[in-house]
């Protein structure tokens, strides 16, 4: 994969994210830069006939405020790729109410919110493994989550996303810890991708 492609992708998600777009404009958008661009997730033989991504139908109840307490702790997470064993900090948790989730900082060069989620329609809906709301470090900022004032968050399941190793197997993703694996059904967001 060319870096050059690489470094374009990730500034075209940034953007896409900081973007004024409605969800199904956003939608849209990530279905085009899935088809086209030489660095997407997408195995090449299977963005000739991408018709798009599957995703649940938006869902209002989805949408949630969550206040944040402060939490402590590490986890490493050995991607089994060239990033080898990665850090994360815990730094709070969010009441949720589809149950408590793990806000963690990414303790690499930077830096980086990473709130990856395992609920229960992982491997039944969606992709076994789980799901991101955010990865910042990948430039998905404020969609899925949005600071707000008072030690809270704005969490929007519609934004979940499958994580790129969900396409194809050359990717390596680190998938959520134990602590942040829901039994509750997360009905909004990207649905299991079949190539």
């Amino acid at each position: 994969m060319d870096d050059l492609d690489l470094l374009d992708w990730r500034e075209r998600v940034a953007r896409l994210y900081l973007s004024d777009l409605d969800l199904a404009g956003f939608r849209a958008a990530r279905d085009e830069l899935f088809a086209t661009h030489p660095s997407s997730p997408l195995p090449p033989p299977a963005r000739a006939g991408f018709t798009g991504l599957p995703w649940f139908p938006p869902n209002p109840e989805a949408v949630v405020e969550a206040p944040l307490r402060p939490a402590t702790g590490e986890l490493e997470i050995d991607t089994g790729g060239p990033d080898g064993v990665v850090r994360y900090r815990r730094f709070a948790v969010a009441a949720t109410p589809w149950g408590e989730l793990t806000l963690w900082w990414i303790e690499a060069y930077g830096g980086g919110l990473f709130v990856p989620v395992r609920d229960g329609t992982s491997g039944l809906q969606t992709y076994g493994g789980g799901r991101y709301l955010t990865d910042t470090v990948k430039g998905t900022f404020g969609r899925g989550l949005t600071v707000l004032p008072g030690e809270r968050v704005r969490l929007d399941a519609n934004y979940l996303y499958n994580p790129s190793c969900a396409y194809d197997d050359r990717w390596a993703c680190p998938l959520a810890p134990p602590e942040n694996r829901l039994d509750v059904p997360i009905q909004a967001g990207e649905l299991a991708w079949q190539a």
